[in-house]
């Protein structure tokens, strides 16, 4: 792969958005410097600090920025006052919604790994989880979220609507992501209830013929939600429509022990967003608490989406290097925690120098003061 020249558009958001973009941010520039690459950065508002600076939380100079780069990396978005006040007319994850639909977002991508070093700090039990390797696609741009909507004084009503196009196109992916991976894809619905589920049926079995290698397995969404716990490892890439998907992928979080180490890519007909799947922790703002892990990996997955693959394998490996010297912050590391400056120093360093990185705090501390 030759010298690259791509324009990164950066999100940080709101509570301990900004701390973890900064660490994926310095883990990027150790990419771009090992390899010869040029990334450059763009910084806007998006969320409750867009909110409180210019009273929408999308503003047009962020989407046009948006709109311009190759690819986005954003943070976390969400405050409390907006979360305790339901009446709210204009809220943080309008934005989201916002820049999703603007950008033609229609897929949401989130791997659920088990690391073998850290099974005990899932609730479920290590003989369950072990070897789980899940990539869930759901769908991101219609259903539910974005149907026709309203209310009176006693009732209200959110339709729930989908096309074949809408469908199609993300069924391709998922079966082109199962045919590079183990080959099996299962589709989560409600099928015996719900019509748009009877469409979503229909139009997979279409697409299945013509991924002869893919086996397709079909399960209601109530049982999924029982299997990811019983079993997660039959799983390997699961397609779902939008609030299946949101609340499955939640679900299947905890099967890692912890929200701090998934990462996401919202991808379409636009430019791609790269976000870790936790909220904006506005408790843990400013205390280097946060874990940087997720949006690390979400970086990881922006330079998949870049066309650069053994980039994207070195930042993965710094992340499992990490893990394997327990260099974690205290959620994960109880006795001994490093703060989130600290891991993003020692996974870029790892980036940089390979093996010769030795696990030592004086190391992590120091850091790239000299190099980035």
């Amino acid at each position: 792969m030759g010298v690259l020249d791509k324009k990164i558009v950066v999100l940080p958001g709101d509570g301990i958005g900004p701390e973890v973009c900064q660490e994926a941010v310095k883990v990027l520039q150790a990419v771009a410097e090992k390899f010869n690459h040029t990334f450059t950065f763009r910084y806007e508002l998006m969320g409750a600090c867009a909110i409180d600076a210019t009273g929408t939380p999308l503003p047009a100079e962020t989407l046009e920025a948006c709109e311009w780069a190759d690819a986005v990396l954003l943070g976390a978005i969400g405050d409390p006052k907006y979360d305790k006040d339901p009446s709210a007319k204009v809220r943080p994850e309008q934005g989201l919604l916002g820049l999703r639909k603007a950008l033609g977002l229609y897929a949401n991508l989130r791997p659920v790994v088990a690391y073998e070093q850290l099974l005990e700090y899932s609730p479920l039990k290590p003989e369950r989880i072990a070897g789980t390797d899940i990539l869930i696609y759901r769908e991101l741009t219609g259903g539910t979220y974005f149907g026709e909507k309203g209310r009176d004084e006693n009732s209200a009503y959110d339709t729930c609507t989908y096309t074949r196009e809408e469908v199609e196109r993300i069924a391709h992916q998922a079966f082109k992501a199962a045919a590079s991976r183990h080959g099996i894809l299962t589709l989560v619905d409600k099928a015996n209830v719900l019509e748009t589920s009877r469409l979503w049926r229909e139009v997979v079995q279409e697409v299945s013929q013509l991924y002869k290698d893919v086996q397709v397995d079909y399960l209601f969404v109530d049982n999924a939600a029982m299997q990811l716990i019983l079993n997660p490892r039959q799983f390997d890439v699961i397609l779902t429509e939008n609030m299946f998907g949101d609340i499955l992928s939640d679900e299947a979080s905890v099967i890692g022990g912890s929200i701090g180490l998934l990462p996401s890519a919202s991808i379409g007909d636009g430019v791609g967003v790269f976000e870790p799947i936790h909220g904006s922790f506005p408790q843990g703002k400013g205390k280097g608490i946060a874990n940087p892990i997720a949006a690390i990996l979400s970086a990881a997955m922006l330079l998949d989406y870049l066309e650069l693959p053994t980039e994207a394998a070195c930042v993965r490996e710094g992340v499992q290097k990490a893990i394997n010297s327990n260099i974690l912050t205290q959620e994960l590391n109880k006795e001994s925690p490093y703060t989130t400056e600290q891991i993003g120093n020692f996974i870029a360093y790892t980036v940089l120098e390979g093996d010769e990185v030795e696990p030592h705090k004086s190391n992590i501390e120091i850091g790239l003061s000299t190099i980035i």
